[in-house]
């Protein structure tokens, strides 16, 4: 299993009007049939010029991350850059699943 993990930092100037943004890119993102899920998460830093965020895509498939690069991450990617230019900073990492632990108190 892959994850594609897009890690953004935000300026305040602009952190009302990203989230917004955000929670529509994402459903267009999983729209492309490349991801199972998505979880946007908030990371805990103190900062008082910008917002970190998370945004974990968990791929179908290698093969089907591969496809997203080729067919839709430039678009989607572009479009953010637009509308946010400067304001936005993002890196991404690909992470492999190794195991998972589930907690079952049945």
């Amino acid at each position: 299993m892959i994850i594609y993990n897009v890690t953004l930092n935000i300026d305040k100037s602009v952190h009302n009007e990203w989230l917004e943004w955000i929670k529509e890119h994402i459903p267009q993102v999983l729209a492309t049939g490349k991801f199972k899920e998505a979880k946007l998460t908030k990371v805990l830093v103190e900062d008082d010029e910008s917002e970190t965020y998370s945004v974990q895509y968990r791929a179908h498939s290698r093969e089907a991350l591969d496809s997203y690069y080729a067919e839709h991450a430039d678009r989607l990617k572009q479009e953010g850059l637009k509308r946010f230019a400067d304001k936005v900073l993002s890196f991404r990492t690909e992470l492999q699943v190794v195991d998972e632990y589930v907690v079952n108190y049945n």
